[in-house]
């Protein structure tokens, strides 16, 4: 059984490891959940510091239980993309991606490009592995394939 922090540092592996290439984003939620996820990290800081200041400067302190709440709140939002994604990560992919995981394999292998073997039951995070290569060494044509 994985710790909530395993899993959140699995899904910041898994949010750099999948390649960020549009044209995945029909095929798998992936590219929404990291779009939104990496915006989070970005931004919610930020909102944070901002909604603690304004209400430190100009807030009675009877709404701070409320402040409190709206914090953890944001501070949440981008770790449950990272829960999410390092969930995700560790899934077995379904037996048609299965397919297509050991083509695209064969694929980078034949173009000569240097890859550790395969795994007997992929999860997600090898296909993400599998497509950042693909995208990397091979012409984009293999999308299609899927």
């Amino acid at each position: 059984m994985a710790t909530l922090t395993g899993t959140l540092h699995r899904g910041s592996a898994y949010l750099d490891v999948w390649p960020k290439e549009r044209q995945l984003a029909a095929l798998f939620p992936e590219y929404r959940i990291m779009t939104a996820t990496r915006l989070g990290l970005r931004t919610m800081p930020a909102l944070i510091v901002l909604s603690l200041l304004v209400q430190f400067q100009a807030g009675d302190p009877r709404y701070w239980p409320g402040v409190v709440a709206s914090v953890m709140f944001l501070a949440s939002l981008p770790m449950q993309g990272l829960f999410w994604l390092g969930k995700r990560a560790d899934t077995p992919l379904p037996p048609s991606l299965v397919n297509w995981y050991r083509q695209l394999y064969a694929k980078i292998v034949a173009a000569g490009v240097p890859i550790a073997e395969p795994v007997a039951r992929p999860s997600y995070f090898q296909l993400g592995e599998t497509l950042s290569l693909a995208f990397k060494q091979l012409d984009k044509s293999f999308i299609r394939d899927l």
